[in-house]
């Protein structure tokens, strides 16, 4: 699965449910980092899109954060032995010889990239020590050339890329008589200077004559065997140590292993990777991609130094809302515009928090501040955010530091805030299409007080017939919406823009006689309209936090 997650990046989120100044203040603080830093900051989007952020970015032409749902460590954030790979035509010579050079102890074995095996040092130690029969090299299918470079010998006839496909392995030290009843056609001899020998061997139509301590061929013999396609390797090793070297060149595939390779991938979690290798005796684990192609080996040590996920937290400062994981990631920064809440840290953050009506007010005067200019498209974004935010300077959460602004950015993009807002916020309040999940679910935060968990979603529209419409599909829906999130109470704001009020649908045991007394309402009200409440989080939450908190 791709989670959105690359080294050396430092991300910038806002939170679960995205609105419009969640996203755009995370697009547009990365802009601000990188230009100022010069490294790398890419903003991410915590949730999916609803359709008024969508309108917003496809308005500026902004291609939306990709989708970031796990801050825990992965494998992509531990350093990877980097390890090419060998063929499975190898000699296991070759094989020790790689890894005594790397001082490693497991080789990948590849074809293409893709991963066909391991061979490790355990595998060579047993072809050394286990007894074989003659005829291991050609049920090896052993290349000669591999043959030759075993026993530092040089190929002077016959094809150097053909393989040992029948046969055995002599020496041949006896008489003539013995020579024709111990060797066969196709069988590989290893022998001295005896020209006797050589012609006996090239008569008997071997497949190949291993030549020791390096003694001459006639031209006779070496046209013999070129004619009868028989391989001579010369070796400069006497009989006994080309005899011991040469299995030496079997290839590595005869011994690699190919059943039951434990890999991961670099999506995967650290913490599930340690479960694994805790039940697994390896060493080293190969990683992965999805196309089975071998990228590197992860070991237990080096997990040790793997590197958390660097991250920037925007339009809010509660755990709940973050990311999953963020708990194991180094937040550096937080931007916020909402009431202090739970997020801790491992260490000291960039902590900056102010009460206005939106974050990206806060990211605009800390352009200026930087000397930063705000290009057309990020102004635009910034723009939309207030105008999200404070409902067109309608909420109560707006200031006039807000209004100035969304004003300064709405001139830098060229736009007439009063006709873009009602084309936003008809993109936004369109609710035709939607499930109840969707439109429940797309403006939703958790709150905690006391270890009661409660959640409250806001759903805007300019169009009260479309809000009675969605309200008959809703309140069905609430008691399985609360009991899905795990929540003791579920709010449900119903706000009219143009008239600046809500319609608060409750489920959950007394959370309609909790929102009835936070607002001194009287105690036999059927519909809950609250009149100039336009704000979840300055006029919905204070109120019942205060309440709940006061109980």
């Amino acid at each position: 699965m791709n989670n959105g997650v690359s080294n050396n990046k430092v991300y910038v989120v806002g939170h679960k449910n995205p609105d419009t100044d969640s996203i755009c203040s995370a697009i547009a603080y990365a802009d601000l980092k990188s230009k100022i830093t010069g490294e790398d900051y890419s903003p991410r989007r915590a949730g999916q899109l609803n359709e008024e952020t969508q309108y917003v970015l496809d308005h500026f032409q902004v291609e939306a954060p990709k989708l970031l749902s796990d801050l825990r460590v992965q494998v992509k954030d531990v350093e990877l032995r980097n390890i090419e790979g060998i063929k499975g035509s190898v000699s296991i010579k070759s094989a020790w010889k790689s890894m005594k050079e790397l001082n490693i102890k497991t080789l990948p074995v590849t074809r293409d990239s893709k991963l066909e095996g391991l061979i490790t040092i355990g595998d060579i130690a047993t072809s050394y020590m286990d007894v074989y029969d003659s005829g291991i090299l050609s049920k090896a299918r052993t290349q000669y050339r591999n043959i030759a470079s075993t026993i530092d010998g040089t190929i002077i006839a016959g094809n150097p890329h053909s393989y040992v496909l029948n046969g055995k392995v002599g020496i041949l030290a006896s008489s003539r008589k013995l020579m024709s009843e111990f060797v066969e056609e196709n069988d590989l001899v290893i022998l001295g200077d005896r020209q006797e020998a050589q012609q006996h061997a090239v008569d008997l139509n071997v497949s190949c004559m291993v030549v020791c301590n390096g003694a001459r061929v006639g031209e006779e013999i070496l046209k013999q065997a070129e004619e009868k396609e028989i391989v001579i390797i010369s070796s400069p090793h006497d009989a006994f140590t080309v005899a011991r070297l040469i299995n030496q060149s079997i290839p590595v595939k005869q011994f690699m292993t190919r059943e039951g390779i434990v890999s991961f991938q670099m999506d995967d979690y650290v913490d599930d990777v340690k479960d694994v290798m805790a039940r697994r005796r390896f060493r080293d684990f190969p990683i992965l991609d999805e196309a089975g192609n071998f990228l590197g080996f992860i070991s237990r040590r080096r997990l040790l130094n793997s590197r958390r996920k660097q991250v920037i937290l925007v339009d809010h400062n509660e755990k709940n809302q973050a990311v999953d994981g963020v708990e194991e990631a180094e937040v550096l920064e937080i931007i916020d515009h909402h009431r202090l809440s739970s997020i801790e840290t491992m260490g000291p953050v960039f902590f900056r928090n102010q009460p206005v009506g939106c974050t990206a007010t806060i990211i605009y005067q800390m352009y200026q501040e930087s000397g930063v200019e705000v290009e057309p498209q990020m102004a635009g974004l910034l723009c939309s955010a207030i105008i999200s935010d404070t409902l067109l300077f309608r909420s109560p959460t707006c200031t006039m530091v807000d209004q100035a602004a969304a004003e300064a950015l709405a001139r830098i993009a060229g736009i007439d805030m009063e006709e873009y807002a009602k084309e936003m916020f008809n993109a936004g309040s369109n609710l035709r299409g939607k499930s109840v999940e969707e439109i429940c679910f797309q403006d939703f935060k958790v709150f905690n007080v006391k270890d009661i968990m409660f959640g409250v979603g806001q759903i805007t529209s300019m169009n009260q017939d479309e809000l009675d419409e969605v309200k008959g599909r809703l309140i069905p829906y609430l008691e399985e919406a609360r009991k899905t999130q795990g929540l003791h109470m579920l709010y449900l704001m119903m706000t009219n823009i143009l008239e600046e009020s809500t319609e608060l649908l409750c489920c959950g045991e007394n959370a309609k006689e909790q929102v009835l007394e936070a607002f001194e309402l009287p105690g036999d009200t059927e519909k809950i309209l609250l009149k100039g409440v336009v704000s979840r989080k300055k006029q919905m939450i204070p109120v019942l936090v205060t309440y709940l908190q006061q109980k």
